[in-house]
């Protein structure tokens, strides 16, 4: 088993307190066969499909990977789609393996636990880790398949979002009997077709849909203009939730060009600060009251002080600002009912839970990513959140993912 800086020992009676955890941030790590098993034969050797060839060397680039095979070496497995490459690495499946062994070298599906692709065995791990049910984004399309925006055929696009969803609903989650929930991707460039992939997803039972936190870094129209309206009114009406992934913008801050990547990992998290100002001052949420947001992976001990700072603005500015041009009341008035972020690693946001909001903040376990906490989720929340009130500490570890996603369990 893994260390984890949280994972410290903690007495029994603080962990009997954390119940089991719904969790609403893992990943899997697409099988190989997603695609190829559901395209349409003319599409299957244009869509997304594993190769077994030589490791490259990549690079990250802006959220995304620039890489090649090589010419040597152990082969290892290559996902193919027009003419994209991306090898399948250590990084993304790093449950069950120390720190310095997770690097960006490429590897088999072999090389990783089952429970990173396989859903029998994801619900072992999870059950060994305390984690009744539990929600996953994608990998190899990206946090919000970014994947298929880019991809040159639009017909072809769209098929490997519906393929995606129904691998999604069907098999993924299919035979869990609630215990994985279904997350599902639309075709980012058409807004509607994106409310039909909401509504045919939702009359099946998904409540959860993949989007950028900042769609203009993706190159698309903001959430300011009125081009998302068909995904938001879908959203809205079939109480969908809009599941904003931290990197879904793909465009990642640095400091400089030398800087280490352990900058941009550290800083990431602006980019959730950016989105949720958007959000609160856009005027989406005032349109839509029913609209639900959430974000993953973002932690949440910035928001109290985004919270101060976007209602200061507001108000002391709005001579200049434009800040009452498409929000008419205080942007934190949005926040409340509407706005709902995770955490995993953040005793500082803990400390400021009742400025954060007891019903706004759910608990995660990025299973089987490198910053997770698995196998010691239980001890990572009791050792944050155990000490506080019964009830509180069900909300973080269940209560409030079930109410915001709909869920058929216990609070």
């Amino acid at each position: 088993m893994i260390d984890t800086p949280l994972a410290h020992e903690v007495p029994d009676e603080v962990l009997d307190r954390i119940p089991p955890i719904v969790d609403v941030d893992a990943h899997v790590v697409e099988p190989a066969d997603v695609w190829t098993a559901r395209l349409p034969a003319h599409a299957r050797d244009v869509g997304p499909r594993v190769e077994y060839l030589p490791a490259g060397q990549p690079k990250l680039d802006g959220g995304g990977y620039i890489e090649a095979p090589g010419t040597q070496g152990e082969p290892v497995a290559w996902w193919h789609y027009e003419d994209h490459l991306y090898s399948v690495k250590r990084l993304i499946a790093a449950a069950g393996y120390p720190a310095d062994e997770i690097t960006m070298g490429g590897i088999t599906f072999d090389d990783m636990r089952p429970g990173c692709w396989q859903p029998l065995a994801r619900m072992e791990d999870m059950t060994l880790n305390g984690v009744e049910a539990q929600l996953s984004y994608p990998n190899y399309p990206r946090f919000c398949g970014q994947l298929f925006l880019r991809g040159k055929d639009r017909e072809l696009a769209l098929l490997c979002v519906r393929a995606y969803n129904d691998w999604m609903v069907e098999e993924w989650c299919g035979s869990s009997g609630g215990r994985l929930i279904p997350l599902c991707l639309i075709p980012l460039w058409d807004p509607q077709l994106a409310a039909e992939e909401v509504r045919r997803n939702a009359a099946r039972g998904c409540r959860a849909v993949a989007f950028s936190e900042l769609p203009s870094y993706l190159g698309l129209p903001s959430i300011y203009t009125k081009h998302w309206e068909p995904l938001f009114i879908a959203c809205e009406e079939t109480g969908t939730v809009l599941c904003m992934h931290i990197g879904s913008g793909t465009k990642t801050p640095q400091t400089s060009d030398d800087a280490p990547e352990a900058v941009a990992s550290t800083i990431i998290f602006g980019n959730s600060i950016a989105s949720m100002t958007d959000w609160m001052l856009s005027g989406v949420l005032d349109r839509h009251r029913g609209l639900k947001i959430m974000y993953a992976e973002s932690q949440i001990g910035w928001i109290p002080y985004l919270l101060e700072r976007v209602d200061d603005v507001w108000s002391t500015h709005r001579g200049w600002s434009n800040s009452h041009k498409f929000c008419p009341e205080p942007p934190s008035t949005y926040y409340r009912g509407q706005i709902f972020s995770c955490f995993f690693k953040d005793p500082v946001g803990v400390e400021l839970l009742d400025r954060v909001g007891h019903d706004n903040v759910m608990f995660e376990t990025d299973y089987p990513h490198q910053d997770g906490t698995w196998p010691h989720s239980r001890e990572a929340a009791a050792a944050q959140f155990g000490h506080l009130d019964e009830g509180v500490v069900r909300k973080l570890a269940r209560g409030n993912a079930i109410r915001v996603l709909g869920l058929d369990l216990v609070p």
